[in-house]
């Protein structure tokens, strides 16, 4: 069976895969980061008799972690699409020759 003109690889849904992907999760972290920031600082205050700071939670814990893994995510997801773009690219190149 031929291969049509969109069954090739391309390479402008990368970005768009990327971002989407590196904004999920760096969203979740932010959450997870957050509630567990909450919770620790609820605890905190409970233990030392105190007025819990939730600011220190957002500012301090949660958007420094959602930064962090926000950046890692970018660079790894980046270069898993490149090299599946690369390979499939090859394999489209192989199958092409091979007449398959």
């Amino acid at each position: 069976m031929a291969k049509t003109g969109s069954d090739r690889p391309r390479w402008i849904g990368i970005p768009a895969r990327v971002f989407v992907f590196t904004f999920l999760f760096t969203v979740l972290t932010f959450a997870v980061a957050l509630l567990l920031s909450i919770l620790g600082t609820v605890v905190y205050s409970q233990v030392k008799h105190v007025a819990p700071n939730m600011a220190f939670g957002y500012r301090h814990i949660a958007l420094p972690c959602a930064i962090t893994a926000g950046a890692i995510v970018l660079v790894l997801s980046l270069g898993m699409e490149i090299r599946n773009y690369r390979q499939r690219k090859a394999l489209d190149g192989i199958e092409r020759v091979s007449g398959a």
